[in-house]
């Protein structure tokens, strides 16, 4: 197995201290998800809203791996449950555990498990290259989508098949597989700085 971005950067002498950053670097993509949450745009024919968290979720989680990744949205969810303003802005989703029962909360509940996912791709290396690190991100994002769908067709909504597709699956993926392309170059270009500055060494 292959190690993570986060086992190359992180110090290996100290462990208090390696535990310290891997905290420090757990939080920090929670951060970035809550952030991503916020660049919100709401659609007029779906009760989903546009937003970049799926990339944060999936780039996040292959620099952290499985169990890190994991954690990283575990957090997220818990900071959302607990009232914080973390999830997107809607003027008709409420913050709070009420968000995770509303249409959205098929996409949140699966980001534990697509960020498991990457993760565990990329602990065995397909987050060293361009083409594998794509198919670790698609993989993740089977997941989100196969979460939020499903949620639609059980939840409040209760919509059938082609109507959740139509309002949580096309309005979004064509966007989000054009974000994918940009985001599965970030771990490989890290990789390759990494890399270079050990060969100075």
């Amino acid at each position: 197995m292959s190690s993570t971005f986060i086992d190359a950067i992180t110090t290996r002498t100290n462990t208090n201290f390696r535990v310290a950053e891997r905290i420090g670097a757990v939080v920090f993509i929670t951060a970035l998800t809550a952030v991503a949450a916020q660049i919100s745009i709401p659609l007029p024919f779906t009760p989903v809203p546009f937003t970049f968290q799926p990339m944060v979720v999936l780039v996040g989680a292959a620099a952290l791996g499985s169990r890190l990744g994991l954690a990283s949205q575990l957090l997220y969810l818990a900071l959302g449950l607990a009232g914080l303003p973390v999830f997107a802005l809607s003027p008709a989703l409420p913050q709070g555990a009420a968000r995770l029962l509303g249409p959205t909360g098929g996409y949140l509940m699966a980001y534990p498990f697509a960020a498991f996912l990457t993760g565990w791709l990329a602990e065995r290396g397909f987050d060293r290259r361009y083409l594998s690190a794509m198919v670790a991100m698609i993989c993740g994002l089977v997941v989100v989508y196969a979460g939020g769908v499903g949620w639609l067709m059980m939840a409040s909504t209760r919509l059938g098949f082609a109507a959740a597709l139509a309002a949580g699956f096309y309005p979004f993926v064509l966007a989000d597989l054009a974000k994918l392309l940009v985001a599965s170059g970030v771990m490989p270009a890290l990789w390759t700085v990494i890399g270079r500055a050990q060969r100075r060494l």
